[in-house]
């Protein structure tokens, strides 16, 4: 049995992807190593807690003498790593935690990593020739578009935030022990994702949960702002599909092409609620625009051409039909 190390995977994506994972893959052992931030939370991962292939251990990516014990004892023959500080407002207020947990600990983990499985500069050990470290990335390291065009893997990076300057300082990192090193790596960067399990303060939680409370349901600026949404369990079928079949070395954009504007995110997620959920007035009265945030990017868009091409992936949600899956999902949340 082979054992894969996880990071991150208490929250959003990851606790989506680990019983998606479990469930394909009876032959790998999933560790889990996750620090349990505000972000992270085992209760998203109860149903896999009693698997004997699932472990999980709290700890902190940066921390090198952990992650090398992890290697040594459990025999780590892959990574797929989510862990990451996340929240733009709070890199905003706070950058220099994200510069610690996104650069350093991706550091950290791929150097780690290096020592464990090879020998030098392009020469692995025997046992583990095959092994891989998967990096989990984001569209924002390439900044804005204007109102055309979509973001490709050739696209040149311009982060515009201290969240997205970190991730694209950590991708660099990654494809520096690629290109140094020979090590066998992929890097995918995705568009925003919704579905179950998302933090509550993200946007399409936050105007549930504020809908459903009848309190004002905040929007930045003029609401204008245009996001490609993916589904979570689409994307994490993509990451299933790179770790496994990506060439070495490349990058993947996994995008929902579902490009939508916060406005039309809210008037939608207010229409259905207006369904499900009546009151005697429509949720979209409670719409109230908000300072916008410092450096707001106004449009991401990604061509996930490649990765359809190469690999086959297809998003089996669009909006409309992921949208309904995520809004019942959170009606079970925030109604009990």
């Amino acid at each position: 049995m082979k054992s894969i190390l996880l990071t991150g995977t208490a929250g959003f994506i990851g606790s989506n992807f680990v019983p998606y994972f479990l469930d394909k893959y009876p032959e790998y052992r999933l560790m889990n190593l996750d620090l349990l931030t505000y972000a992270g939370s085992l209760e998203n991962l109860k149903e896999c807690e009693n698997n004997p292939r699932y472990k999980f251990i709290k700890g902190d990516i940066c921390n090198r003498e952990l992650v090398e014990f992890i290697f040594s004892e459990y025999d780590i023959e892959g990574v797929i790593h989510f862990a990451a500080e996340s929240h733009v407002d709070n890199s905003i207020k706070n950058p220099e935690v994200f510069i610690e947990t996104n650069v350093n600990g991706t550091f950290t983990l791929i150097d780690v990593a290096y020592k464990y499985w090879m020998e030098r500069p392009f020469t692995y050990k025997n046992k583990y020739n095959n092994c891989r470290f998967h990096h989990i990335s984001t569209d924002e390291v390439y900044g804005t578009l204007g109102d055309i065009g979509l973001f490709t893997e050739e696209t040149p990076y311009a982060p515009n935030s201290p969240y997205s300057a970190s991730k694209a300082s950590s991708d660099m990192i990654i494809r520096s022990y690629g290109e140094t090193y020979g090590m066998n790596t992929v890097i995918t960067n995705c568009s925003n994702n919704y579905g179950p399990k998302q933090h509550n303060e993200k946007l399409i939680p936050t105007i549930i949960r504020k809908a459903l409370a009848n309190e004002p349901i905040p929007i930045y600026g003029d609401g204008k702002n245009i996001r490609d949404w993916l589904y979570v369990l689409d994307h994490c079928k993509g990451i299933d599909l790179v770790y496994h079949s990506g060439k070495e070395s490349n990058v993947y954009n996994i995008g929902g092409r579902n490009e939508r504007t916060n406005l039309q995110i809210v008037d939608r997620i207010c229409s259905i609620l207006d369904e499900k959920v009546p009151k005697e007035r429509s949720y979209r009265e409670l719409i109230t625009f908000v300072e916008d945030r410092a450096g707001h990017d106004r449009r991401y868009a990604i061509d996930a051409t490649k990765l359809e091409k190469e690999l086959g992936w297809m998003a089996d949600e669009d909006f409309d039909s992921g949208i309904i899956k995520t809004i019942e999902w959170y009606l079970g949340k925030y109604t009990k």
